[in-house]
């Protein structure tokens, strides 16, 4: 059975957050520099086996696109071209940021480990990917 690898991408850094094999429970992987992605999960694929990437769709409140949509749409054409037997599905990230920064809060982070940008892209993936496979029961 293959994970399911959630992709919170932004223009210098990219959060990723992966399932267990049973796709049961999401967890924070890494961030990596978004220039490296593709790189990133070439390795990774070469070594697990992922049957699905999750990508976040940034909207506006409204529904609407962003300014980061457009980048977003160039991820998704890398990852199609670099791994076309892997399927895609794009989901709304909207307030997944704010509920990372809320839930490093609420677990009694310090503040200097707050501001770790890196650290909020993880735990957004990996929120993320847990409303996905909340969508799936």
């Amino acid at each position: 059975m293959g994970r399911i690898l959630a992709i919170d991408y932004g223009r210098k850094r990219t959060g990723l957050a992966v399932t267990d094999p049973l796709k049961i429970i999401a967890s924070g992987l890494t961030t990596v520099p978004s220039h490296t992605l593709v790189q990133y999960l070439k390795q990774y694929t070469s070594q697990e086996s992922v049957e699905l990437f999750l990508v976040g769709e940034p909207k506006n409140l409204d529904g609407g696109t962003t300014d980061a949509t457009v980048f977003v749409e160039q991820c998704v054409n890398l990852l199609t071209k670099h791994f076309p037997s892997i399927p895609i599905k794009l989901m709304d990230e909207r307030f997944t940021s704010k509920m990372a920064f809320r839930s490093m809060i609420d677990s009694g982070m310090k503040k200097k480990d707050r501001q770790n940008k890196g650290l909020i892209d993880e735990i957004s993936a990996t929120i993320l990917l847990q409303e996905y496979l909340q969508t799936q029961l």
